[in-house]
C-alpha cells in the first residue's frame, strides 16, 4: 500500500546524511539528531524538535563536528550527551559529546568533548548504549573487536573493561544490545548474527546465514528480534528456536538497509531501504496477546502480517530510521541527500 505523502519535512540539513536518532531521555520534547556526513565541508550535528501542535520541526540547535558521521546515538538518560562514529579519509573514531545549554540561541556551535574511545585498532563502525535505563558501561563494535567499556561522563573517563577479537578471517559491521539483559548483546558478524555474554566476553551462541544488514531486539518480548537481510528481506527471530526464522516479510525492491520495532507497540516494525522508500509492517510476535489498551489495528478480520503503507516521500536512499519513545505513534526517517522527515502512524493505531 502506497500512502500519500503526509509527512513534515526538515530542510535544515544542507549535506548528505545517513544517522538519525531520538532523543529518548527527554521526555519535555520530540526531539531527534541528526548528523552529516560531508566529504569537503564541516560537518554538523542537528538537534530537531517537533513543534507541540505538530505541525512544523524546529531546529532547536545545530553544533559543528569535525569529520563525517556514520553512527550517532543518543544517550538513553541524558538528553545532552550522545556517541559519533565518524571517519576522515584513513582515520576513524568514536567519541561521546555533550550539547551545551541552548539558553535562547538556536545556534550554538561548540559541542563539549566528554570521551574518546581511543583503543581501536580496527575501522570503528558503531557505539551501542544499553536502551534500558541509566548505566554505567559502553559497547563499541570494530570491524575485529568487541570492546566494553566502563564511563565517567562527568570526569570525562573511559576504560576498557573487556575486549573480545572475532579473528582475521571475520568482520564484524553492526550490533544490537538486549535491552531485557544488560550482559546481552548480538553482533552482526559476515553471514551471520552472533550473541556474546559480555561478563565472560564469551560467544553463547549464532544465528547462520541470516546475512543480515541491521539488528533491532523487541523492546516489549525478551528472546524476540528482527533482521534486515540483503535477500530474504526482513526477518523475525525467536532466540530459544534460532536454526529457522518465525516470520519473513518481502522488505524492499532494493537493499533492506534498516529496521526498527515501535517502542511501545512492538507489532510495528519500520524498514527502509535503498529502493528510497519506509515501509511500515504489522507483525505479530510469536505467541503475542493483546493485553494492551491499544492495539496496532485492532480488528478481528485483520491479516495476521501485512505492510501497512510505504512512504516514498524521498529521492535517494534511506538510511536512517528512528521512532520517537516519548511519542510512539511518531517516527523520523533520514535519506542520503539529507532529507528528514516525521510522520505519523496514528491512524494505524486502534483503541479496543
Amino acid at each position: 500500500m502506497r500512502g500519500a505523502s503526509t509527512g513534515i519535512v526538515y530542510g535544515g540539513l544542507k549535506y548528505q546524511a545517513r544517522c538519525i536518532a531520538d532523543v529518548k531521555a527527554d521526555t519535555d520534547h520530540t526531539s531527534f539528531l541528526a548528523g552529516t556526513l560531508s566529504l569537503k565541508e564541516e560537518n554538523e550535528v542537528h538537534l530537531i524538535r517537533l513543534s507541540p501542535p505538530g505541525s512544523e520541526l524546529v531546529c532547536e540547535g545545530l553544533f559543528y563536528h569535525p569529520n563525517e558521521i556514520w553512527d550517532l546515538k543518543s544517550c538513553p538518560f541524558n538528553p545532552r550527551i550522545f556517541s559519533t562514529v565518524y571517519t576522515s579519509g584513513e582515520t576513524y573514531g568514536a567519541s561521546v559529546w555533550q550539547i551545551p545549554e541552548l539558553n535562547s540561541q538556536s545556534n550554538a556551535p561548540q559541542l563539549e568533548h566528554l570521551i574518546s574511545l581511543n583503543e581501536h585498532s580496527f575501522k570503528i563502525k558503531c557505539v551501542l548504549w544499553w536502551p534500558s535505563g541509566k548505566h554505567d558501561k559502553l559497547i563499541s563494535i570494530d570491524e575485529g573487536n568487541l570492546f566494553l567499556w566502563s564511563i565517567d561522563t562527568s570526569n570525562k573517563m573511559a576504560k576498557v573493561i573487556s575486549q573480545e577479537s572475532v579473528g582475521m578471517l571475520h568482520n564484524l559491521s553492526s550490533g544490537a544490545w538486549d535491552p531485557h539483559d544488560r550482559n546481552a548483546v548480538a553482533g552482526i558478524c559476515d553471514s551471520s548474527l552472533e550473541f556474546w555474554d559480555l561478563r565472560t566476553m564469551k560467544k553463547t551462541s549464532s544465528i547462520e546465514q541470516a546475512h543480515a544488514r541491521d539488528v533491532d531486539y523487541n523492546p516489549k518480548k525478551q528472546h524476540l528480534l528482527v533482521t534486515a537481510e540483503d535477500v530474504s528481506g526482513i526477518r523475525l527471530w525467536d532466540l530459544r528456536r534460532p536454526k529457522c526464522p518465525v516470520k519473513e516479510l518481502p522488505g524492499h525492491a532494493h537493499w533492506t538497509w534498516a529496521v526498527r520495532h515501535n517502542p511501545e507497540y512492538d507489532e510495528l516494525i519500520l524498514s527502509a531501504g535503498t529502493d528510497s522508500t519506509v515501509n511500515l509492517w504489522l507483525a505479530h510476535p510469536p505467541g503475542a496477546n493483546d493485553s494492551m489498551s491499544e492495539s496496532p489495528v485492532d480488528s478481528p478480520k485483520r491479516p495476521k502480517d501485512s505492510l501497512l503503507n510505504s512512504y516514498t516521500d524521498y529521492e535517494d536512499s534511506v538510511y536512517g530510521l528512528a521512532w520517537s519513545t516519548r511519542e510512539p505513534s511518531v517516527f523520523a526517517s533520514l535519506s542520503y541527500d539529507g532529507r528528514v522527515v516525521v510522520e505519523s502512524v496514528k491512524s494505524y493505531i486502534r483503541r479496543k
